[in-house]
């Protein structure tokens, strides 16, 4: 997708702006020999971002202006290593909610919905960022974060909420435990927006089919505002981007090239007007591809498709190069399979097993379907696993981010 002439301008400011304040990036484009962008050969000479760059700025090396113009800072959600801070001003906080507005208003919602929020808050963005979105919008906000499933479920059916907010993996247990209790009937939801983790279609008509509810595809990380920069319409062709705010690339990850439009690659996103933390051409490893032509809505943003792995999700398995993704595809033309799997990678006895299991109803026969899946894993990808089919409800559930993959081998 080609830049255009006021997006260029806007990141000719960003990068005078980031060279004026001397902070990690600016220092980097001064180091490149950098100083203005005019047109598009400015622009991809830009260097790239990376997560590291971010880690090797804390604490507050990404801050662009005077600290006390700083009203928040937000934390990536990762467990591991140095963490990566993101500091606010008040048109940033202002900005996001903006943008989530927008991006509640595509999916149908309006100020007389009840919006149940159950994502979690503080110095993850997701949680905060919903609510943000929300009394921007002027619902009515119901903001009960994580966990505490009963709970949940009470305000659910006693506050009437017609939308709820979540991770895909918690949206699927709150629609397990409502089948379960047989409580459908007192449950008003219409609509799901989900985000902060990749979901493939067979969860999707779970989730779905069994609270009865449009479910809305959102996109965001913390790095860039956090969820709430695009979204999926009615229409479902592509999460629409809001590139008056970030603008977008996708490139081949092994060459930094951007590829050609409807071709799958990694996203880089620039954003164009924040300001305590502006990011150029950051590298976010989530994979997807930008879809040509209008959206029948008839949305002039810029789409993108559903996010397919990121590119250092990649698993190594007896020298197969492999993405959970590609067992979510043949779990999906198993009829008898479930959404839900978890890979076990382990070395036993000097040699690297993989486990999948698998959940299944309790009317399939484990072993007929297990011999199939292994077959098929064996065809597809090229290797054969140890399949393991167990009933629903057997794998664990998660409140936020489900572990797809443990590979237990020590390097």
């Amino acid at each position: 997708m080609k830049i255009s002439d006021t997006q260029l301008q806007m990141v000719d400011r960003q990068v005078k702006r980031l060279i004026a304040a001397d902070n990690f990036y600016g220092r980097k484009l001064k180091d490149a020999g950098i100083s203005e962008v005019r047109n598009e050969e400015d622009f991809e000479r830009l260097p790239f971002s990376h997560k590291q760059d971010l880690r090797d700025a804390y604490p507050l090396g990404l801050m662009a202006v005077p600290e006390e113009e700083i009203v928040r800072i937000h934390s990536s959600s990762g467990t591991t290593g140095i963490p990566v801070i993101i500091p606010y001003t008040a048109k940033d906080v202002d900005d996001w909610a903006e943008m989530f507005k927008r991006c509640y208003e595509f999916a149908g919602i309006t100020n007389k919905d009840r919006i149940q929020i159950t994502p979690g808050y503080g110095l993850w963005t997701a949680g905060i960022g919903f609510q943000l979105g929300a009394e921007k919008l002027g619902s009515m906000v119901i903001p009960m974060g994580p966990g505490n499933t009963p709970k949940q479920l009470q305000f659910m059916m006693d506050m009437k909420s017609t939308v709820i907010c979540a991770t895909s993996s918690y949206a699927l247990l709150l629609a397990e435990e409502i089948e379960k209790q047989g409580i459908k009937d007192k449950i008003c939801l219409k609509k799901g927006v989900i985000g902060s983790e990749r979901w493939g279609e067979k969860m999707r008509k779970r989730i779905s089919s069994t609270l009865g509810i449009e479910l809305y595809d959102i996109y965001g990380l913390t790095e860039i505002y956090g969820p709430g920069i695009g979204i999926n319409c009615k229409y479902d062709t592509g999460m629409h981007i809001w590139d008056d705010y970030v603008y977008i690339e996708i490139i081949d990850p092994e060459t930094g090239k951007n590829v050609p439009d409807g071709e799958f690659g990694e996203i880089v996103l620039t954003t164009l007007v924040k300001e305590g933390a502006p990011l150029i051409r950051y590298r976010t490893h989530d994979m997807s591809r930008i879809i040509p032509g209008e959206c029948p809505c008839g949305s002039k943003y810029p789409r993108i498709d559903v996010i397919q792995g990121r590119s250092d999700d990649m698993v190594k398995f007896k020298g197969v190069n492999f993405f959970p993704k590609q067992i979510e595809e043949i779990l999906a033309q198993n009829a008898d399979a479930s959404s839900e799997y978890q890979i076990r990678i382990s070395h036993d006895d000097g040699r690297d097993t993989l486990r999948l299991y698998v959940e299944a109803e309790g009317s399939v026969r484990f072993d007929d379907l297990a011999d199939k899946l292994a077959s098929d894993v064996k065809s597809r990808i090229g290797f054969t696993p140890i399949v393991k089919v167990v009933e629903i409800g057997v794998l664990p559930r998660s409140m936020k981010k489900t572990q797809r993959v443990i590979d237990e081998r020590v390097e």
